[in-house]
């Protein structure tokens, strides 16, 4: 039997008729809230107990203190201490209340003060003032070094006005040496009650036990307050005896004792302080000071002393850098502008004197070449600024005993010595200091340097032995042998510079030959021998073939004679191209010489004009290019037909 719905529907559910939008809408967050808020409404209240009787007041004490029992021997954190023994209290039972205490303090040992302290104002709030007296004594005696404390039981003493009591307390407490505010404590009590002599005996005790900067600034503060200038003065004296200058607080001290003196106009004295600060204290602790100092000088100095102020300041910079680092020479040469922008002689010398002890541990040259430059600025110095003849001779004198020669050497220090020497008149001194210099370290700066200086003063025998010394000590090097010939050239001695020339080139090695061969050929052709230059251009050939010296003599052989023999010059040209092209197309030579020497051949033969064969050039360009054309096609073939061979085999 089919069955009707509610709703009027079969077998299902029913059609909703209205499709129309409630006038109220509810949301999911609203539902949320009311519930939210009806929980929060509902308040527990527990019920309410009246007791009626002594059985009943003491059955619900037992049953009170089980659950205190067993929440205590359960958790045991003082808060379930301290909520059992104010239970006690409140049923006004001090006894138990102690009893719950003392357990309490057996269980942590005796070593929570938050205990003791809570054990002490139970008997404070309870007017029990002995046992909150004997509380505090157990406690202090038990845990000295906690400070709240000692302030609570001071603070107790002073509410009963035991004055007498807290004093003792008090010296009690700084017998275990405390802290700063332990001391600070006491004289502010001491004041409270008038007694000045008493703090400032206090303060005594306090410096002596703990001498530090800020200690000492408060002893010399408290005497200024009380009109005691004198007393703060040695205060600050003494402080100034002991001070560290790596304590942490030790500008203060000096900020304090400079504007102390600077308050009672003792101009002099708050700048002798600054200065002193500057030098004492190390750079990264003494930027407020020296801001300060600024700032002084600019109220009472004049333009000097800020000069002054500045330079103190750099002075104590570069101090650190270099006593932290004796090797960083450049910090030595700031340091050593900066002393001499001063101008005071002493100083200079002493940091001078300083920077030249710290020689390089490793004797390398590299590491050398900045120590040496403060060796050269101070004899610069000592003749130049101090004008010190004897100074400056002594400096050049200990530099060159300090310098390695065996390993290494400074021509310039060398060089310097000698011009100094010249610079006096002292001609005999200059050449034994490069006497010695070629003798110890001979360097070809040094040998050049000394030539010049002989041939300045005319002296040729002396060039001539040292010239000879020089190619003796190094025969390879062009440069002595071509000044040499250029000397007696301009002395006119032909055989002496033939000589020279010749026994340069038969040297097994040159640095740069071909300087020697220039010279050489440049030299017989100016003398007009020219069977003797074809002589050196065939010799030099036989060394080497190069393209230039084939180039050369081609040349050489075109500017011969006059106008009558100009067809032997152009025969005599023509053949040495021609060897030279023979030479260069018989040899495996890159492409470019070969075109690179047609085309000076070509450029000859343009300029001898109607004798001139360029056509024949021309062929032999194209011929020879050609050639090697095809070599390089054969070439490349053969190569293609071994690799294939390879292939094949493998």
């Amino acid at each position: 039997m089919a069955m009707t719905s509610a709703f009027g529907g079969r077998g299902g559910a029913g059609r909703v008729k209205n499709k129309s939008p409630s006038a109220v809408q509810i949301t999911a967050e609203q539902i949320l809230r009311e519930a939210r808020d009806q929980r929060d409404a509902a308040e527990f209240r527990p019920p309410k107990q009246e007791l009626a009787g002594g059985d009943e007041l003491s059955e619900h004490r037992l049953r009170r203190r089980k659950g205190f029992e067993d929440m205590v021997r359960r958790a045991a954190s003082r808060s379930a201490w301290v909520r059992y023994a104010r239970w006690e209290e409140s049923q006004r039972d001090m006894a138990r209340a102690r009893s719950v205490f003392e357990r309490a303090l057996d269980a942590a040992a005796h070593r929570d003060h938050t205990l003791w302290i809570s054990y002490a104002e139970l008997e404070m709030r309870n007017g029990f003032a002995n046992h909150a007296r004997n509380l505090w004594d157990r406690a202090v005696s038990v845990l000295p070094r906690v400070d709240q404390l000692w302030y609570k039981y001071i603070h107790m003493e002073e509410l009963l006005g035991a004055v007498a009591n807290a004093r003792q307390v008090f010296e009690r407490w700084t017998a275990w040496l405390p802290g700063t505010v332990a001391w600070k404590s006491f004289v502010r009590f001491e004041l409270r009650y008038g007694e000045v002599e008493r703090a400032r005996g206090i303060f005594e005790r306090f410096v002596r036990e703990q001498p530090r900067p800020s200690a000492f600034v408060q002893y010399a503060k408290f005497e200024t307050k009380h009109g005691e200038v004198s007393r703060a003065r040695r205060v600050y004296e003494h402080a100034m005896e002991v001070l560290d200058p790596e304590d942490e607080d030790a500008e203060l001290l000096l900020l304090s004792f400079a504007n102390f003196e600077q308050a009672s106009k003792e101009v002099d004295r708050a700048r002798a302080i600054y200065r002193f600060g500057l030098d004492r204290l190390p750079k990264g602790k003494s930027e407020e000071l020296y801001s300060n100092f600024v700032a002084f000088e600019k109220m009472f100095g004049d333009h000097k002393d800020i000069e002054d102020t500045v330079m103190t300041k750099k002075r104590i910079l570069y101090e650190d850098e270099v006593t932290s680092n004796p090797l960083d020479y450049d910090s030595w040469f700031d340091y050593l502008r900066l002393e001499e922008s001063m101008g005071n002689k002493d100083r200079i010398r002493e940091i001078y004197e300083r920077a030249v002890t710290n020689v390089p541990p490793a004797e390398e040259k590299r590491y050398w070449k900045r120590y040496i430059y403060i060796w050269i600025m101070r004899a610069m110095f000592e003749e130049i600024d101090a004008q010190n003849i004897q100074r400056t001779r002594a400096v050049y004198r200990d530099c060159l005993k300090v310098i390695p020669h065996k390993k290494f050497t400074f021509a310039k220090v060398w060089l310097m010595a000698a011009q100094f020497e010249i610079r006096q008149k002292n001609l005999k001194s200059a050449r034994q200091i490069l006497g010695n210099a070629i003798g110890i370290a001979p360097k070809g700066k040094i040998f050049r340097k000394y030539i010049e200086f002989e041939m300045q003063l005319g002296n040729i025998d002396r060039c001539r032995i040292l010239y000879e010394k020089f190619i003796e000590w190094d025969p390879s090097n062009c440069y002595a042998w071509l000044k040499y010939a250029e000397m007696e050239k301009s002395l006119h001695e032909t055989d002496r510079v033939r000589s020279i020339y010749e026994l340069a080139v038969s040297q097994p090695a040159l640095d740069t030959p071909e300087l020697v061969w220039t010279a050489l050929l440049q030299f017989e052709m100016d003398e007009n021998d020219f069977e003797r230059t074809r002589q050196l251009y065939e010799e030099l050939l036989a060394r080497t073939k190069h393209l230039k010296v084939w180039i050369s003599y081609a040349e050489f052989e075109a500017g011969l004679g006059d106008a009558s023999c100009q067809v032997e010059q152009v025969r005599r040209c023509r053949a040495v191209f021609q060897r030279a092209f023979d030479h260069f197309s018989s040899a495996t030579t890159e492409s470019e010489v070969p075109r690179a020497l047609l085309e000076a051949w070509l450029e000859k033969e343009t300029s001898f004009g109607v004798l001139g064969d360029v056509a024949s050039v021309q062929h032999i360009a194209t011929k020879g290019i050609k050639r090697k054309r095809s070599m390089a096609i054969l070439e490349a073939a053969y190569n293609w037909k071994m690799q294939k061979v390879q292939a094949t085999n493998s």
